[in-house]
């Protein structure tokens, strides 16, 4: 199997209006200003966009307009909106149990920006940042963590990415119930599953601009919906088998590191990236690689950088190798 090494880093930026935030968003901004769609780089498009993030994500206003003004560079306002990005999809499996939210990432390693933040833009949130502010998953100092994967539907419309919209809820709620009323008012722009956690709850959402917000059977979520699975799709995907095998293993993190939810490379290249596992109650998060580990926490946050071999799925149950912290 290929083996690939991909750095992980992790940073504090603070309210985002001291400089760090920006520093770190300067050096993507070549690669991300090619994401916005054509209709966004108009006059028009751009005004819609705004307008659209102002009536859905007002409590975020100040922030975007602090990060834009940091960050200098032209169209950021409109970027940092996520409401005219380009659609993108990721594979992923995720599980919410017992106050605990575990999650794969899946993604082609030059896909994903691999940044560990922690934040204070609202209150405090730590999370694996994507797309300059958004969130592929997280958890706030109220105990609320979130994660998401793709629905497994090619349909796009009219909405945010799903990744400012996992900040969203992480900056403005306390827990699932309030985080699930308020994906009930915003329009997202490609089928999700977000799966939210708090001390008391866990739950799975289906979204998309073609449905309103549908509640799964449980709290765990792979690459499909409501609707059936082509043969085609679960060939390639392997989805309904990946939630089989993550519903049968609960939140066992020496699972995730093993097929079939740990991902070795596809045909586009796309693979495992990391596990995380968050304790929001706990306030600590643990992302996994096969062989090792990194904890962050709101009262132990350390940046620094980490780089790790991918492609390297363990064999074994491997608790002893990973030096797994109790759940």
């Amino acid at each position: 199997m290929r083996q690939e090494h991909k750095t992980f880093q992790a940073i504090e930026v603070g309210d985002g209006g001291d400089g760090r935030w920006a520093a770190h968003a300067r050096g993507l901004w070549r690669e991300m200003e090619g994401l916005l769609t054509e209709e966004g780089r108009t006059p028009e498009g751009a005004d819609r966009v705004r307008a659209l993030f102002r009536a859905h994500m007002p409590e975020l206003v100040p922030v975007l307009e602090r990060l834009a003004g940091q960050l200098d560079r032209p169209e950021a306002d409109v970027f940092l909106t996520h409401a005219a990005l380009r659609p993108f999809s990721q594979a992923c499996t995720q599980i919410g149990r017992n106050g605990t939210l575990l999650r794969n990432y899946d993604l082609r390693p030059d896909q994903c920006e691999g940044t560990i933040v922690s934040s204070c833009f609202l209150r405090p949130v730590i999370g694996m940042q994507d797309m300059l502010w958004g969130l592929l998953d997280g958890m706030n100092d109220a105990g609320l963590a979130v994660s998401l994967t793709w629905g497994g539907r090619s349909v796009y419309g009219g909405g945010f990415a799903v990744l400012i919209v996992v900040r969203y809820l992480l900056e403005t709620c306390d827990t699932v119930d309030e985080a699930v009323g308020r994906l009930r008012s915003l329009p997202i722009a490609v089928p999700q599953n977000l799966t939210l956690v708090d001390p008391a709850k866990e739950v799975t959402v289906f979204v998309g601009p073609d449905m309103p917000p549908t509640v799964a059977p449980d709290a765990c979520a792979a690459n499909h919906q409501h609707l059936p699975v082509t043969d085609e799709q679960e060939r390639t995907m392997r989805t309904q088998e990946r939630l089989r095998a993550i519903r049968a293993a609960g939140t066992d993190v020496a699972a995730m590191l093993k097929p079939p939810l740990y991902r070795s490379a596809d045909e586009q290249g796309s693979r495992t990236l990391y596990t995380a596992h968050y304790r929001p109650v706990d306030g600590r998060v643990t992302y996994y690689w096969p062989g090792e580990s990194w904890q962050q926490s709101f009262g132990d946050f350390t940046p620094g950088s980490r780089t790790v071999t991918l492609g390297r799925a363990a064999v074994g149950a491997g608790g002893d190798r990973l030096d797994l912290p109790p759940s």
